[in-house]
């Protein structure tokens, strides 16, 4: 059944946590997030203090009410002694800001003139110190959306926390290679209309990332947090959104499941919730609040001068959208082709060095047909190099196959199987054309695509589908 957002009183925002490259935020080790076996380790504790507002925060509370201990693992490759809290911070990264602002400015915020470190109490292990670093980078930013316009009151800078990998009722095993990668947090407001509203949204602020050079890319390195509340209701965090395409079946969950609870006159707390593999929502803690902030006295504020701004300004990217489209005129690719193409790193430089093939051509062989093979072939197209793509493209330029032999040319190359060109050599227009009207002597009243079909069998990788097309036509009249 469709719901009612409106007449539910639905109100959502998001909060995107999206990690950067280079240096960690506060020293510097690499941002490998390393997979090599651990060869430092450290038990610990935890408790929560009070915060700027001189109480202890409920959700620390909570977690330190669970008395568990927390054992941490690392490499010395992307980890030292400020990870473990042995170190005070360094200053803060330089060039982390610089990214974190160029965001900002792309989603029309407003930088603040100072930027001062706070810690933010988080005790359930995450973080080795009981504190995330975390920092103000702009406020009052917005996006435009079909659905009108949805502001972005904060952006911060802010440390990654410490990989979960497993625990029991007494203890939890972290990971630190990820502890203090730069982060940043842009969170909406709360004219999201609708679930599907709410993936929009997400997916244009992504879009605006993926822009920016020294963003993170692939799985985990981007995540999604969702607040809703419904009439009735309580405001709800969700966490662990990894895919954009689970956000409306998670949405939609909660608020069948506030509902629920209405309807039974039952009192819904404020909380955080887990996003689970099934688009159901799981408890995690209670919703923290202001009590968990105070200020950082290891790290020294950052001016930011309007200078710097107005530098920086100059030097922001096109969005990936505008130079799809760039793209997409330019070389007459479809919306789709030229969106994968924008991303693709050989596919300008072998336009360029094979000029007497159609880009659209070029797009395909190093991007349509390699999904093609892995998808109805079952080989793993992914170990194409371009050495690879340039071989065949370069038969291709000389006129010495078509582009129907492209596929099978590649899965040659895969299989490291010897090419015969002689098994793939073209024939001539004139010949072409004088075995199509043979054929339609000998088996006449077929279709014009059953003709081509046959043609295609018998020179498969030889004649160009395009040419076979129009000599059909030609002798059919």
């Amino acid at each position: 059944m469709q719901l009612n957002y409106e007449k539910l009183g639905f109100k959502c925002g998001l909060e995107i946590h999206q990690q950067l490259e280079g240096k960690k935020l506060f020293c510097d080790c690499p941002t490998l997030n390393s997979d090599k076996d651990p060869d430092t380790r450290v038990e610990r504790r935890l408790r929560a203090v009070v915060g700027e507002t001189g109480e202890i925060d409920q959700a620390a509370a909570f977690e330190m009410s669970k008395g568990k201990k927390f054992l941490y693992l690392s490499n010395s490759e992307d980890t030292c002694l400020v990870e473990y809290d042995e170190e005070p911070p360094h200053e803060l990264n330089k060039q982390a800001l610089e990214t974190a602002i160029k965001v900002a400015l792309l989603l029309n915020a407003k930088i603040v003139d100072e930027i001062q470190i706070m810690r933010k109490i988080v005790v359930d292990g995450s973080n080795v110190s009981g504190f995330q670093r975390t920092a103000l980078i702009a406020m009052d930013g917005f996006v435009e959306t079909s659905k009108g316009k949805v502001t972005i009151p904060t952006i911060c800078l802010e440390e990654e926390a410490a990989q979960k990998l497993k625990g029991d009722k007494d203890f939890v095993r972290y990971k630190l290679d990820r502890l203090g990668i730069p982060l940043i947090e842009i969170a909406t407001g709360t004219e999201i209309k609708s679930a599907d509203h709410a993936k929009e949204v997400a997916s244009h602020i992504g879009m605006v990332l993926r822009s920016i050079e020294g963003v993170k890319r692939g799985l985990g390195t981007i995540r999604q947090d969702v607040n809703i509340s419904i009439k009735h209701g309580a405001r709800t965090e969700i966490k662990g959104f990894q895919d954009l395409r689970s956000i409306q079946k998670v949405i939609d969950y909660e608020i069948k499941r506030q509902q629920k609870s209405i309807e039974e006159n039952k009192k819904i707390e404020k909380e955080v919730r887990k996003a689970e593999p099934d688009f159901t929502t799981s408890f995690l803690r209670p919703l923290p609040g202001a009590s968990r902030m105070y200020p950082e006295t290891d790290v020294l504020p950052v001016r930011i001068s309007n200078d710097y701004i107005q530098k920086l300004k100059k030097q922001l990217p096109k969005l990936l959208t505008e130079k799809t489209e760039e793209i997409e005129k330019k070389y007459k690719l479809s919306s789709n082709l030229a969106k994968e193409a924008i991303n693709n790193k050989i596919f300008e430089s072998l336009v360029k060095k094979f000029d007497k093939i159609q880009p659209v051509a070029i797009a395909n062989t190093i991007i349509t047909i390699p999904k093609e093979i892995k998808t109805r072939f079952k080989i793993d197209s992914s170990k194409l190099t371009q050495k690879d793509f340039e071989e065949v493209l370069e038969y291709l330029s000389k006129s010495i196959v078509t582009k129907e032999a492209i596929i099978e040319l590649l899965i040659k190359k895969l299989k490291g199987e010897e090419i015969d060109l002689k098994k793939f050599e073209s024939i001539s227009d004139e010949e072409l054309e004088e075995e199509i009207k043979t054929m339609m002597k000998e088996k006449p009243g077929l279709s014009t695509g059953a003709y081509m079909g046959l043609v295609m069998a018998k020179h498969r990788g030889k004649v160009d589908g395009k040419k076979v097309m129009e000599l059909l036509k030609k002798s059919s009249n």
